[in-house]
């Protein structure tokens, strides 16, 4: 090797930064879960409406979405390292204005701060890694870690919650956030070198108030759809966001120095790398969403159980920093990403027979072979995006595979969930003389049947029918992955990594 190439590999300086980076989206993918078991306790101690639950839960990733893509062409103008430190002091604050809001309204403002605060740290994050690590091999590795990072904090965010909420307030969830801050401030500035791109080069306004009215009302009504269904509420939102969506990418392609550079998409390299990581972390989130929920109503697991029940899922994605390396350097991208997803769809397979089982086990090694295969295909298709564009840019692909990630895990919650809540109730036979009023309850919810009804017959058939809805769920989910995986496999070349564009091309 090169004296020019060993001077470009990473030290134990870089390695350090890289767990101070990992803190940061391990905390942030936890904080876009944690919220969810403190509910209850929230409720009870501040009152909010119906509507100001909705919005206290969902606010955070509205906004974090919406600005992803303007915050990472922001950092590469500003500066990575200054827009994190940025982005982590503001983050504390909200935290605890959170942690301690006396009303409502109030929280609902903390958590918009908290997804202001969230869309800095992540662009940042993953384009500084780009920037340490220069070395294709080890930039693998680092990325395979901060993906861990954000799958398993995703995991954990019902893990940390079940333990903090069993010992303290619902405020313990936001307040938690503050002493991992500092740290990652302290860190920061002693670890992070500073980078950035072309300084002159502006950043569009009116093309960043297009991009959050594109992706802010789709996420609205995703969310909408999986919260009380479909009606012209999904429809509007959707709409709307299409239009704007189609006026940004009109004016990016009309300006010198657009926002987001529509012609990587058209490189199915570019185009594949992005829609792997988006189907990978799809299928994750789909499934965290009804999965948690039936192992608590259906199992009977409490939080803090359910979460360890996760943990073969979140485990599996750490090992994959082990190998992944000579997984890419023998296989090539395609290959390895197409191998990745379709572990997953088989992992999806395997917990849609274990679902109707009785034991734990089956779940446990289908966990961890979901865990394997998503962990692969994220890692290689988030290395792919962002090494797609020159250093100076890392900033704006970044962002575009931060969006794609959070698209992803909220069209996973929208689409598998709806299925999971149709299959359910297509599965319920109730007896013909069931009272009207009760058979409105078992098909709202499965969650509203075990806190209401209390007949153990009645109970015993929903819980039933809904991990056989489990089970279709997740085979349907199994063959979208491996559609998915046949796409990689032909789109992503597995001769190289992905062409990195000159700068004239960008």
């Amino acid at each position: 090797m090169s004296q020019d190439l060993e001077t470009k590999r990473a030290g134990r300086r870089e390695w350090w930064a890289l767990a101070a980076l990992v803190l940061v989206v391990l905390l942030l993918a936890i904080d876009g879960t944690v919220l969810y078991l403190a509910v209850p306790s929230l409720t009870t101690d501040i009152a909010p409406t119906a509507t100001q639950l909705l919005w206290i839960g969902d606010i955070y990733s509205f906004v974090l979405a919406g600005l992803l893509i303007t915050m990472g062409n922001l950092a590469d103008k500003i500066g990575r390292k200054r827009l994190l430190l940025i982005g982590a002091g503001a983050f504390g604050c909200a935290s605890v204005l959170a942690a301690f809001a006396p009303n409502p309204e109030t929280l609902i403002a903390a958590r918009a701060l908290l997804g202001v605060a969230g869309a800095t740290l992540m662009p940042s994050t993953l384009s500084i890694v780009r920037h340490l690590f220069a070395e294709p091999r080890q930039r693998t590795t680092a990325i395979a870690i901060w993906s861990a990072g954000a799958t398993a904090g995703a995991a954990l965010g019902p893990l940390v919650g079940g333990a903090l909420l069993e010992r303290f307030w619902w405020g313990s969830v936001f307040l938690i956030n503050v002493p991992i801050m500092l740290v990652v401030l302290v860190a920061g500035v002693v670890l992070l070198p500073e980078s950035r791109g072309d300084a002159t080069r502006p950043v569009d306004l009116v093309s960043a108030a297009l991009s959050i009215v594109a992706i802010v009302p789709l996420v609205y009504a995703i969310k909408h759809w999986v919260g009380t269904g479909f009606d012209w509420t999904v429809v509007t939102f959707a709409a709307a966001g299409v239009v704007a969506g189609w006026l940004f990418v009109r004016r990016q392609l009309n300006l010198e120095y657009p926002l987001l550079d529509i012609a990587l998409f058209r490189r199915p390299a570019f185009t594949g790398a992005v829609t792997s990581s988006a189907l990978s972390i799809f299928a994750f989130m789909g499934l965290l969403f009804f999965f948690s929920q039936y192992l608590q109503l259906v199992r009977g697991y409490g939080p803090l159980r359910a979460g360890m029940a996760e943990l073969p899922a979140t485990i599996a994605s750490i090992v994959v920093i082990a190998f992944v390396g000579v997984l890419v350097t023998r296989f090539g991208p395609g290959r390895s990403i197409g191998a990745g997803l379709a572990t997953a769809a088989v992992g999806l397979l395997l917990l849609g027979l274990s679902a109707t089982h009785s034991g734990y086990w089956g779940l446990g090694v289908a966990l961890a072979v979901l865990g394997l295969g998503v962990g692969v295909a994220m890692t290689l298709a988030v290395d792919a995006v962002v090494t797609a564009v020159p250093r100076e840019r890392a900033g704006a692909a970044s962002s575009i595979a931060e969006t794609a990630y959070e698209l992803g895990g909220a069209l996973g919650i929208a689409v598998l969930g709806s299925i999971q809540l149709a299959n359910y109730r297509s599965h319920v036979n109730l007896p013909a003389d069931t009272d009207p009023s009760r058979v409105a309850v078992i098909e709202d919810s499965l969650a509203a049947t075990v806190a209401t009804v209390d007949d153990p017959g009645i109970v015993a058939l929903a819980q039933d029918s809904f991990a056989h809805a489990m089970q279709t769920t997740s085979f349907i989910a199994a063959a979208i992955l491996a559609v998915a995986a046949i796409l990689a496999w032909r789109a992503i070349p597995s001769h190289g990594t992905v062409k990195v564009a000159r700068h004239d091309e960008v």
